[in-house]
Formats: C-alpha cells, sequence, structure tokens
C-alpha cells in the first residue's frame, strides 16, 4: 500500500487523478514563498494499491516541488505544476492541476514518472540529480518525447520549466553526500552567472527609472524582429535591440554572453533567454503575483486580455498620488493603460508576455519584495 491524495481517486499512481477540495482549504502564500492555490494536497500520500513492487518506503524518499513552465504564451504560463523526484532510481514525474469551478480540481500527469536528463546548458545529457532541485532552477525537456504535452507547448522545440517551490525540510533530509560531484561543471555555471551579472550592473544604471519604457519597448521589438514567431533570433539582431535601446555593453563582454546562451551553436537564441541573461528577472516570490493579477484578468483562459477589460478591473483609488491629491483616479489609470498599450502588438488587447514586461521593468525600479508586491495588489485586488 502507497500514500496518496487526500480525497482522491485514482486508477493508478500515475494516471489521472480526481480531487475535490474545499476553498478553505487554500492556503496563502508565506514570505518569499511562490502561491500555490492547493497548498495542502499532497500527491503520493493516501493508501492505494500499485501494480508496481516499489514499497511505500521506497517511494517516500521523493522531493516535491511545485513549477510554471517559462513561456510568452497566458494559457500555457499560468498552467499549476507540482512534481515529484524519487531519489531510489532518480525518475520523476509531473502532474498538472485543472480546476472546475470553486470546489472539484483533477490533477492529469503532465511529465510522465521516467528518467530524464537536462537537454540545454552546461548540464546538457547528464541525467536529474537531487542538487538540480532547488527553487529558481530550470528543468529542460525535449518537447517531442511527450505526445500528450497540448500543441501550443510543442510548437518548441524544448519545454522549460522554472521551479518555484520546494519542500526544504525534504531536500535537506534527502541530501548525501553524491550530490558534491561534477565540480568542473558548477565552476562553470559560476562563472557564467559570474559574466550574466557583470552585464546586468552595467545595464543597472540604464535601466533606472527607465525600466518600464524599456522592458515593454524591447518585448515589442523583439516581437517584430521575429518574423517566424518562434521566439529565436541571430547575434545581430539582438545588437541591434540593443543599440536602439541605449542599452549597449562591451563587445568582449557580449560575447562571452552569446557563448553561454548560444549553447547548441545554432547561431539562434530564445529572446526571453537573453532577456533573462542580459537584463536579469524578478524572483520567483514576485513572479508569482504577476501570473496571480494576470489569471484574474483571463478568466477565460485565453492567454490574453482585452484592454475594455483591464480598464474596468484596474482601481487606483489607494494610489499614493491620488491620496495625496496630486492626482486623480482617472488620471493615474489613463497613464498606466496609455504605457501598457506602448508594450502592446495588438490595440485592443495584453497577452501575458506584455503584462509581464511590464512589470519586469517596474520590478527592476523597486527593491523591497514586500513594497512590490503591495504596488501589485493594490490595483488588481488580489
Amino acid at each position: 500500500m502507497i500514500d496518496h491524495l487526500s480525497r482522491a481517486v485514482i486508477s493508478d499512481p500515475e494516471q489521472n487523478v480526481a480531487i475535490e477540495q474545499k476553498e478553505s482549504d487554500h492556503i496563502l502564500p508565506d514570505s518569499k514563498m511562490t502561491p500555490l492555490r492547493f497548498r495542502k494536497r499532497t500527491l503520493h500520500e493516501t493508501k492505494i494499491r500499485t501494480h508496481s513492487t516499489l514499497t511505500e518506503n521506497v517511494l517516500s524518499h521523493k522531493l516535491q516541488f511545485d513549477g510554471r513552465i517559462m513561456s510568452r504564451n497566458g494559457h500555457d504560463a499560468c498552467r499549476e505544476l507540482i512534481g515529484f523526484f524519487f531519489t531510489h532510481d532518480q525518475s520523476l514525474t509531473i502532474y498538472e492541476y485543472r480546476q472546475f469551478g470553486k470546489n472539484r480540481t483533477i490533477v492529469l500527469p503532465f511529465i510522465q514518472k521516467s528518467i530524464y536528463s537536462h537537454q540545454c546548458g552546461r548540464r546538457k545529457g547528464k541525467q536529474y540529480r537531487l542538487g538540480d532541485f532547488y527553487v529558481g532552477a530550470t528543468l529542460t525537456f525535449l518537447s517531442s518525447d511527450h505526445a500528450s504535452l497540448p500543441e501550443s507547448i510543442k510548437e518548441n522545440t524544448f519545454l522549460k520549466l522554472r521551479i518555484t517551490h520546494i519542500d526544504q525540510i525534504a531536500l535537506d533530509s534527502l541530501k548525501t553526500a553524491s550530490m558534491d560531484q561534477e565540480d568542473d561543471i558548477v565552476i562553470q555555471e559560476t562563472n557564467d552567472r559570474l559574466v550574466f551579472k557583470a552585464i546586468q550592473d552595467v545595464l543597472k544604471e540604464k535601466l533606472h527609472k527607465r525600466g518600464v519604457r524599456i522592458l515593454t519597448g524591447l518585448g515589442k521589438y523583439f516581437q517584430q524582429l521575429d518574423k517566424e514567431g518562434n521566439g529565436l533570433l541571430d547575434k545581430a539582431d539582438f545588437k541591434q535591440a540593443l543599440k536602439v535601446f541605449h542599452l549597449e555593453v562591451s563587445e568582449k563582454d557580449f560575447e562571452s554572453a552569446w557563448l553561454i546562451l548560444d549553447d547548441n551553436g545554432n547561431g539562434k537564441v530564445d529572446y526571453g533567454e537573453f532577456k533573462r541573461g542580459i537584463i536579469g528577472e524578478m524572483n520567483e516570490y514576485r513572479k508569482s503575483y504577476v501570473r496571480k493579477a494576470f489569471m484574474k484578468l483571463d478568466f477565460n483562459k485565453t492567454g490574453s486580455v482585452p484592454i475594455t477589460n483591464i480598464r474596468k478591473c484596474y482601481c487606483a483609488k489607494k494610489h499614493s498620488q491620488v491620496i495625496s491629491g496630486h492626482s486623480t483616479e482617472e488620471e493615474i489609470k489613463s497613464s498606466f493603460l496609455e504605457t501598457l498599450k506602448v508594450a502592446c502588438s495588438k490595440s485592443d488587447e495584453v497577452s501575458y508576455g506584455e503584462f509581464e514586461d511590464y512589470y519586469e521593468g517596474l520590478s527592476i525600479e523597486i527593491i523591497d519584495d514586500e513594497d512590490f508586491v503591495t504596488i501589485l495588489r493594490t490595483p488588481w485586488g488580489i
């Protein structure tokens, strides 16, 4: 017998899972923790029969983590994922939550349980190990290996998942001396981070007070350059973009960054990856609230929100300039919409990627996490 889901009906531990749970069970996030609406739900933890010979004790040696898909597609970016890494055979599995109404949720297999390897970066071709799992880590999979993935995801060669929360207690208890391996790769990855940090430090001053306009403009510019619509651009495109937005870096720094980003040597890099490397990105705690705000606006789960809906939902009543009497609610709302529209490729709607770009730019200008979350939560009522 093996533990599994509370109030769950399961035909197989690696197949469909049905959950019903009250809204009152939802848990708000702790500081620095990515919120997931179903924090109390724990897969692989209710008594069920299995067809395998694995024992309850063996399967209990697992690490649970939450994740999100790294995508500018709003529907995919807002999918809620939960995964498990099993130390007995170094395998992993990932599920997706699908909510129906307020009280019923289906949990479906997203990545089937198997042993996988990194598909990108310094660890390409190396099997996933316990040390690869931490908040902010990126897991990469070959999309063609997973036939059941949504078509919007299979359009891309790689599926990239970002770990947003992890069971730190379980991780600490599972750590062993075997993790201290591949020191050469660890050193390379550390050097890579230093390369990016040096560039980000140079650009930080240029982005100060102009983060929103530059990040939204850059995102729109990349989309215009992306004639094939696959998110990939070449070296000349990126150099031109940095020049247009006055974000030039030295040739040496650019080439160092390019060697890291173009890890497969095909001369093209995903512009989201480029932007994250050169400029940086907000942490997962902040990102979780950006996703939460967009999910509230995108109630039809289309990945885009009409400007009219944003106008209706945005509340400027508690804005500091409104409270002080320097501006009216309508003036603040109009200013916000005007800035947001500049980033949009369509005049009547905002995509998730464009919405995220706005808050990425805002995040650069705000040091404290709680200040950023307050600024984001107040107008959207989340």
